[in-house]
């Protein structure tokens, strides 16, 4: 598996260099709607509290998505994924989809003085 150091929103982890790219992995995570959950949310914003919950439930999609990635680069043989991104939408039955989408790479560790 593809640990979570070797999964970057840039070109290359620090560190490291490109050897092969593999191609596109993705991975995509969906969030239920929970229709107590939103009114509970939409009562607290309605009286002043954050949306705590929502941004719970944001960031649990959006490490969801994480780990399918790590997983399919894996299976493309890689063991770094680089220029990660992401694209959340809300579904027509208000749930949440979050897919996250990266190079799949070879990575090798730079040697200090060469390069």
């Amino acid at each position: 598996m593809v640990a979570p150091e070797a999964v970057v929103t840039f070109d290359r982890p620090e560190g490291f260099r490109v050897v092969a790219k593999l191609g596109l992995a993705r991975g995509e995570a969906v969030c239920q709607r929970n229709l107590l959950r939103a009114t509970f949310r939409s009562i607290g914003a309605f009286i002043g509290f954050a949306p705590v919950e929502y941004l719970t439930d944001a960031e649990r999609a959006r490490a969801e998505s994480l780990v399918a990635l790590r997983g399919n680069a894996s299976t493309l043989g890689a063991n770094g994924v680089v220029g990660v991104q992401f694209d959340s939408r809300e579904q027509s039955d208000g749930s949440t989809r979050v897919v996250a989408t990266g190079q799949a790479v070879i990575l090798e560790p730079e040697r200090p003085g060469l390069g």
